[in-house]
């Protein structure tokens, strides 16, 4: 329950919130800069290039593991502390990890980098428990998957941002600068940024949810069939759609497929990751109870218009119209979804499943865009998965979120696992290893949902 707050509350709230969003997408896909960066710095092989995804998705599982263990023992730890205290500590706690980038840069040292990534992480995994669960609560539960889903665009946002500048700032900029150092400054910015955040967080006023059921001890959250397949859900989509990005640059740097530099490939890590943003702003729409049926089509035939002529824009025509195609399938498959949130995940499954077999037997063109055309279709599965996965918990759904939380491991497993790949067989043969996330994600989105007990 939410206790009653005005609709400037609401909205002070949301708007918050989605900035902080934007900055953990922003900061997340850095990632996908940092892998072949410090590949040629520390002259590194594929495998030992993915700890980088290792260490900070890692993060997440350990920080997730040790909030579960405290709720079970303790009681859930968000509702003890509410979601604010728990949003501004995971802020810190992504500053401090943010700081570590300038001494691992001075001692030239791989594993403090992991370490700093690690910490990083940790940060992150406490955002994630707080705010995705608030973002659904913050209205009717009816609507939760639309409005995680607009939140989820700006973080989209921030990861077609991302590689842009990162790769602007890390290859370019500070490129020239000796070893590891062409991290340090952009790093420190960023802590910065994450300490006036916490700031400003702090003195917003957020709606405070309380819970009128007594705070519970046990394993009570794994009982919902719900969560259980929603964890797995998890764990596939984040470690597809993680492989999918750290291994992009050097994929397209393939020459069967571009043979782009690695500033040329890292604006199509751009597009990949704008995909997502342009999905999940439809998504919005598409999944919200607008009653204007008119107005809710014309929005969402609007905003591929939109991103349509974007593209244009900043590149060529050649590209906007290839791209477009996709664009037009994507809002086919909204439509197909007639605004149910388990019908339009599967839809996007099969299609992410078409478009990976694509790239997997075709070269060139066709095989550079069927895997950029991925991001359209990764849009809506975070927010979908969650929000079916939660739904129903009550209070369980901090100790819910955290599970959730915990299986984004995914993103540290499957791309050191596809790392491993890359190097035996080949970077492009790699690309087998997504194929199964998005398998599951279709049976979780035709059968797993399902909402019941597991233990009565």
């Amino acid at each position: 329950m939410i206790e009653k707050s005005s609709q400037k509350t609401y909205t002070n709230a949301f708007t918050s919130l989605t900035a902080l969003f934007f900055m953990w997408g922003f900061m997340t896909v850095l990632n996908d800069i940092l892998i072949p960066y410090m590949k040629g710095v520390f002259d590194l092989n594929h495998t030992k290039a993915m700890l980088i995804q290792f260490a900070f998705f890692g993060a997440y599982f350990i920080g997730s593991v040790i909030y579960f263990t405290l709720s079970v023992i303790y009681g859930d730890p968000i509702n003890r502390i509410g979601y604010k205290k728990g949003i501004i500590t995971g802020l810190l706690l992504s500053g401090i990890g943010s700081l570590l980038f300038y001494p691992a840069a001075q001692f030239h040292l791989y594993g403090f980098f992991l370490s700093a990534l690690f910490v990083l992480g940790l940060g992150f995994t406490l955002l994630q428990i707080a705010a995705n669960p608030y973002m659904a609560i913050l209205g009717p539960e009816k609507s939760a998957s639309s409005r995680l889903n607009l939140a989820q665009g700006f973080n989209s946002l921030g990861t077609t941002i991302g590689p842009v500048i990162g790769g602007y700032l890390i290859f370019k900029y500070f490129g020239d600068a000796a070893g590891s150092d062409a991290v340090k400054i952009p790093y420190i910015f960023f802590a910065l940024i994450f300490l006036l955040m916490a700031g400003v967080i702090k003195a917003t006023k957020l709606p405070r949810f309380t819970n009128p059921e007594e705070t519970q001890t046990g394993f009570g959250a794994l009982k919902f069939r719900q969560l259980v397949f929603g964890m797995i859900a998890i764990f596939m989509y984040v470690g597809g759609e993680v492989s999918i990005g750290s291994m992009m640059i050097s994929y397209l740097g393939l020459d069967e497929i571009s043979g782009l530099t690695e500033v040329e490939a890292s604006k199509y890590v751009a597009i990949y990751w704008g995909g997502q943003m342009i999905g999940r702003f439809l998504g919005a729409v598409s999944l919200s109870k607008m009653e204007n049926k008119l107005l809710k089509y014309s929005t969402m035939i609007a905003i591929p218009l939109l991103a349509f002529l974007v593209i244009a824009m900043v590149t060529n025509l050649e590209t906007a119209l290839i791209y477009g195609v996709f664009l037009l399938v994507n809002l086919g498959a909204f439509l197909m979804g007639k605004s149910l949130p388990n019908r339009t995940l599967y839809l996007f499954a099969m299609i992410n499943m078409v478009l990976l077999l694509i790239a997997l037997t075709n070269t060139g063109a066709i095989a550079l865009w069927a895997i950029i055309a991925i991001g359209l279709f990764n849009s809506i599965m975070w927010s979908n998965i969650f929000t079916l996965a939660i739904a129903g918990l009550g209070k369980y759904t901090s100790q819910g979120s955290s599970l959730l939380v915990m299986m984004i491991l995914g993103g540290a497993i499957l791309p050191l696992f596809q790392g491993m790949i890359a190097d035996g067989y080949g970077v492009h043969l790699s690309f087998i290893v997504p194929v199964f996330s998005y398998l599951y994600i279709a049976f979780y989105g035709i059968n797993g949902y399902k909402p019941s007990k597991i233990i009565a």
